[in-house]
């Protein structure tokens, strides 16, 4: 299709949040004339930051980390609000040109990929009406979870509580927990979040929990990043903090998994510190797990510890038998009163934001594709996925791979090809889960995922130093298939496919 069709681009990226504002900037930064929209199916730019609204609600990763590098955070604390990072997004996008490409109340709903045009022909609804455009490259900055709903297990006698329940993924505006009593179902990021932000003004939280989640404080504010911004200027004090930052949190990630035993033990006395004397500290901080079998959650300035301390929140370790008109009856006979339950159990896993995917018609499931550097997928041409890191912030692996996007489709423009996709070479690598985590969310999608294999470039690491490494000497053809309109398609080696 021409390029002067109002209804082609070179590339449509799928999603305004952290990850679609760094892949407009880097494919543009790369390709300057680069003809591309970015579509987003709320009302606003910020993604995650625009939907959860819940008490409190924060980065659980340092905002250093997470804010882009081309783009310095201007705060001083470790951690970031989520209204202040949906500002941040919201300014970046307006002072790097972004926002004119972004067109908002649009949900793709299907895209279908035909070799006879190397093109993506793609069915929307914007503002509810359906709408087709065609785009050369396809890209997911969808993130890994649905947008539309949250997971949550049925409870027995749900329907008999006569209080509000509410999911955190829809917080309504107008909930009003002051002197009530609220029970928090969960005891991940969000519960974690919510019990010390509810505690203020609510009567009395509870986080029931059925099992226990390792806790790591960290001090809202860092001396040596406050001395960094007095004494560097503004880029190099933030390059200087993100590096920093990000060698730490890598350092406790390899230290927790190679001495599990030790880390344990260091959580367990974090926790013992923090908490009243004699308190149950193994029945309710000390899982059955290792440290990072499962997502080592952060409490700024202890904040979770503090409140329990002060009597204004405490931890119930326990199964739950049923709800009942008033509240929530355990497993033990014993019964949670509550004005108000929180759901905070977790997210629903899918690839790609539920796009449905096809290639000449054929539907393409993505858990029966490997990824390729954690981005593309065997076989499936000019498309890409951008999804961050499970044990470090989510910025530093899509920053990584909006870059290498940005590098393919230079090359491809640079040669004249119209189609790209890494290919197995009829080699099946040992399989392995996308994700490293044995958490439930991850469980639960595993077969909707992609999947990791043993090897480069299949293998999906969690490793943001190694992959910084890679990426330096990152070959943009390795096991990669190229192709121009009409051509037949081959390998950069010359290996005919």
């Amino acid at each position: 299709m021409p390029h002067n069709d109002s209804e082609y681009y070179d590339v449509l990226i799928v999603g305004a949040g952290l990850s679609g504002i760094d892949a407009a900037y880097r494919l543009t930064e790369r390709n300057p004339e680069l003809k591309y929209l970015i579509v987003e199916q709320r009302e606003r730019i910020g993604g995650t930051w625009d939907l959860f609204r819940y008490p409190g609600v924060r980065s659980d990763s340092d905002i250093f980390t997470l804010s882009f590098p081309w783009n310095p955070w201007k705060g001083d604390r470790t951690f970031g609000e989520g209204g202040e990072i949906r500002d941040y997004l919201e300014a970046t996008a307006r002072d790097f040109g972004i926002y004119p490409h972004i067109q908002f109340s649009t949900q793709v709903v299907s895209a279908a990929f035909s070799t006879q045009t190397d093109l993506w022909t793609v069915d929307m609804l914007v503002d509810g009406e359906p709408r087709t455009i065609a785009t050369r490259f396809l890209y997911a900055c969808t993130g890994y979870y649905r947008y539309d709903a949250g997971y949550r297990p049925d409870f027995p006698g749900e329907e008999d509580y006569t209080g509000q329940l509410v999911h955190p993924q829809f917080w309504p505006e107008e909930l009003d927990y002051a002197g009530k009593k609220v029970v928090v179902i969960g005891s991940g990021a969000t519960a974690v979040t919510l019990v010390p932000a509810m505690a203020e003004t609510a009567d009395k939280v509870t986080m029931l929990q059925r099992s226990p989640t390792y806790m790591f404080a960290r001090n809202w504010y860092d001396p040596v990043t406050k001395l960094a911004q007095r004494t560097l200027p503004t880029q190099l004090a933030h390059d200087v903090t993100r590096h920093r930052n990000a060698a730490l949190t890598l350092a406790i990630f390899q230290i927790a998994t190679r001495f599990p035993k030790v880390s344990r033990k260091l959580l367990r006395r974090m926790a013992m510190h923090h908490l009243p004397k004699g308190y149950d500290v193994d029945t309710h901080f000390n899982p059955d797990y290792d440290p990072w079998d499962q997502r080592l959650c952060l409490i700024p300035d202890a904040d979770l510890y503090k409140v329990i301390g002060e009597g204004r929140a405490d931890v119930v370790t326990a199964t739950i038998e049923r709800f009942t008109p008033t509240g929530v009856e355990l497993a033990d006979g014993r019964e949670l009163e509550a004005d108000i339950i929180v759901t905070a159990t977790g997210l629903d896993l899918i690839a790609f934001g539920g796009i449905a995917l096809t290639i000449d018609g054929e539907a393409v499931d993505p858990g029966d594709h490997y990824g390729y550097r954690a981005y593309m997928l065997n076989d499936v041409p000019n498309f890409a996925w951008s999804v961050g890191y499970t044990n470090a912030s989510w910025t530093l692996r899509v920053d990584l791979t909006s870059k290498a996007v940005a590098d393919l489709i230079a090359y491809m423009r640079a040669n004249g090809y119209t189609r790209a996709y890494p290919t197995l070479r009829g080699q099946r690598p040992t399989a392995h889960a996308f994700f490293e985590l044995d958490s439930g969310y991850v469980k639960r999608s595993a077969a909707r995922m992609p999947k990791a294999g043993d090897r480069a470039p299949w293998q999906v690491r969690h490793n943001a130093l190694l992959d910084a490494i890679d990426a330096r000497r990152y070959d943009v053809t390795e096991e990669m298939v190229f192709s121009e309109l009409g051509a037949p398609a081959r390998l950069e080696s010359g290996q005919a496919q």
